[in-house]
């Protein structure tokens, strides 16, 4: 499992060589595993965040509040799935003790509704998966464009360094060369981080400066676990299979037909829901893939939601704007 192999990246016996072994797979096709390696053994806790000396001082009462809408969020999601849950096992009992023809049909209608897509959804699952496809190529004229435009995007008042710079790491790439970070997440990662700066910027600063809360000493470094949270969207919403089949691929799908950026706007949502997730378990960096999965279940849940069509219907959504 990926996140099995990762957590045992994350020890400190696969930290020799991980270099040469991001290398050796930087031209890969497809999505493959991400790194969120030795980012925690380059540099000390106190050059690695000493930009955090500039953050705002954290009010308690907004923790509270963050805390317990997190709290509350997960609640909702959770008593709807419990009710989706009864109604659907009652009515797997009914059919089976009284085989209604017409109970029987519905589940058959269902089943083919699940897998018959529209024009405009195969052609916009078509492109997100063409998209997924696009390694990040460090020698490519757009991808370096690309990564500048991250940086102005991030630090507007700043000059851009060369694509090879100490200063980077001050973004959250492990190293001083960004483009051994994209292994797992490919290029589709960047663009996920320029989506969420331009249509988002107050929540894209608030977790690039780690704004909320109290941080742990050695925090998630903010670029690489965009590239992770990529690479689990696209797992959970079983993106890499011919058509997804999972319950939260095919309510996706659905959310895709409604709007053509909604992978990008649920990366947006799993990077805030996933911040606060870590805030509210007091976490460090190894426990990222923890977060991680708690993220990616809580995202499970809200899309199983009833009367969701689009991303911003998601409960977690409206941590964006806070």
């Amino acid at each position: 499992m990926a996140s099995t192999t990762l957590r045992r990246r994350l020890h400190h016996g696969d930290v020799d060589g991980r270099k040469n072994e991001h290398m050796d797979d930087l031209g890969s096709d497809s999505l493959s595993e991400p790194l969120l390696g030795n980012y925690i053994y380059d540099i000390s806790p106190s050059e690695k965040f000493s930009h955090r000396s500039h953050q705002d001082p954290w009010d308690d009462g907004k923790k509270e509040n963050l805390h317990w809408t997190f709290l509350f969020s997960q609640l909702i999601a959770q008593w709807a799935q419990w009710i989706a849950n009864i109604v659907l096992g009652s009515r797997s009992i009914l059919e089976r003790l009284f085989p209604f023809p017409s109970l029987c049909h519905g589940r058959q209608e269902d089943e083919k509704l699940l897998k018959a897509l529209s024009p405009l959804q195969q052609e916009r699952l078509h492109n997100l998966k063409q998209r997924l496809k696009v390694p990040f190529d460090g020698s490519r004229y757009d991808h370096q464009d690309a990564l500048r435009q991250l940086w102005k995007l991030a630090y507007p008042n700043r000059e851009i360094p060369p694509l090879k710079s100490e200063l980077w790491k001050e973004m959250g790439w492990q190293g001083t060369d960004p483009s051994t970070d994209f292994r797992g997440g490919g290029f589709i990662s960047l663009e996920n981080l320029i989506f969420f700066a331009q249509n988002y910027p107050d929540s894209f600063q608030i977790l690039l400066h780690k704004r909320d809360g109290n941080r742990a000493e050695w925090e998630y470094p903010f670029a690489v676990a965009g590239i992770n949270i990529s690479f689990m969207l696209a797992q959970m919403l079983d993106l890499q299979a011919g058509t997804p089949t999972s319950k939260a691929g095919t309510h996706f799908l659905e959310l895709l037909a409604n709007n053509e950026s909604a992978f990008d706007d649920l990366f947006c949502v799993a990077f805030r829901l996933m911040d606060a997730q870590w805030l509210a378990k007091r976490a460090s960096y190894m426990e990222f893939t923890d977060v991680l999965k708690a993220t990616r279940a809580q995202l499970e849940l809200e899309l199983a939601l009833e009367d969701i069509s689009s991303v911003k219907d998601l409960p977690a959504y409206t941590m964006l704007y806070r």
